[in-house]
């Protein structure tokens, strides 16, 4: 996945902590890890790292006289003076529309989901890490919505989807709602292989860089 990343992994669940070190690309490196607010906070100050991966609910908040918000805006607020070129991915068990929104208002660029794999996080991390915002497909919506989408917006992109074969549009939907490569593959019975060829030929016929901007593209179009 390129250069090591320096990430800091902040969650007050040790076990939590431990599996997803040991589920994460070589690539992302953990050089510092922390349970609460003060905690994360120190850390981050101390070591710079290139990410933070945030958990949202973490203890501490009041402690760092923040008391209104969750520990994990908390961190966002204290810190993000402390460390200006770190960027913060927020990883949660929570898809709460009100969770999403607040961490991304006060600074996290991206929210991901605690059932992703060591894989999607990885890959999360770096995108963060490249100046991408990133989000588990389900809660593109709340932030789009949140940020200025128009609710009940329609498609106005016909255009763009006529660039699309009937086939490339059906892979572009399934991978935008989160799909890995092999359950698009089991769905429309194609190999693992055409599913990548059509991936690579969506993302170049719309101008995009990853399936992250996928996510968003087709979310603001009202096409998931």
């Amino acid at each position: 996945m390129g250069d090591t990343l320096r990430v800091v992994l902040v969650d007050d669940h040790s076990i939590f902590r431990s599996g997803l070190r040991a589920d994460l690309d070589p690539s992302v490196e953990i050089v510092g890890e922390a349970a609460d607010v003060a905690g994360a906070v120190a850390a981050i100050a101390e070591l710079q790292p290139d990410v933070v991966l945030l958990d949202v609910h973490l203890p501490g908040a009041a402690d760092a006289g923040i008391p209104d918000a969750s520990g994990g805006e908390a961190v966002l607020r204290r810190s993000s003076p402390l460390a200006p070129q770190t960027r913060f991915l927020a990883l949660s068990v929570s898809d709460a529309a009100e969770d999403v929104v607040r961490v991304i208002r006060a600074g996290a660029r991206g929210y991901i989901t605690k059932g992703s794999s060591g894989d999607e996080v990885s890959r999360a991390v770096h995108a963060v890490a490249g100046g991408d915002a990133v989000f588990s497909p389900r809660l593109a919506g709340f932030v789009l919505d949140a940020f200025g989408a128009v609710a009940g917006e329609t498609a106005t992109a016909n255009d763009e989807l006529d660039r699309l074969s009937a086939r490339e549009q059906e892979v572009m939907r399934l991978i935008a709602r989160g799909y890995a490569y092999k359950e698009v593959a089991a769905e429309l019975f194609i190999s693992n292989k055409t599913v990548e060829t059509h991936v690579s030929a969506v993302l170049r016929k719309l101008q995009l860089s990853s399936r992250y901007e996928l996510t968003a593209w087709a979310s603001e179009r009202r096409l998931l």
